[in-house]
């Protein structure tokens, strides 16, 4: 019984350790294309094991309580256009992409986001149905 439980946490630690290299991996591919982590959306149990539990801010980027482990990106796009993209921290790469205009208003610009990560927490919920 013991060595079960000793499994368990041994996977779930591993589960983390997981989340935290999939972190690094994707914020050297999206810095390697000029993107700029902006925030991070994590779990409750993704957080305790990625940063401190009194930090706000990791890697510059704002750190939120979330339904889902997910980053947002941003960077310059075409034009007067500035890109946003959230993207699932997962084995599976998948991501919510949308561009805003330079003079789109910031609640505007918030209001999508927040679509798009129920979005996101959509997919997760019907991917683990």
């Amino acid at each position: 019984m013991a060595c079960v439980i000793l499994d368990q946490s041994f996977d779930e630690r591993r589960g983390m350790m997981n989340q935290r290299d999939r972190i690094r991996e994707i914020l050297a591919a999206y810095q390697k294309h000029g993107w700029r982590l902006r925030r991070l959306l994590l779990v409750p149990e993704t957080r305790a094991a990625v940063v401190n539990k009194d930090e706000v801010i990791f890697e510059g980027a704002r750190v939120e309580e979330a339904n889902v482990d997910a980053l947002w990106f941003s960077r310059s796009s075409d034009g007067k256009r500035e890109a946003w993209e959230l993207r699932l921290i997962a084995e599976t790469a998948y991501a919510l992409f949308e561009t805003f205009q330079a003079d789109e208003p910031e609640q505007a610009r918030e209001d999508t986001r927040r679509e798009m990560q129920a979005r996101m927490s959509q997919f997760i919920t019907r991917k683990h149905s």
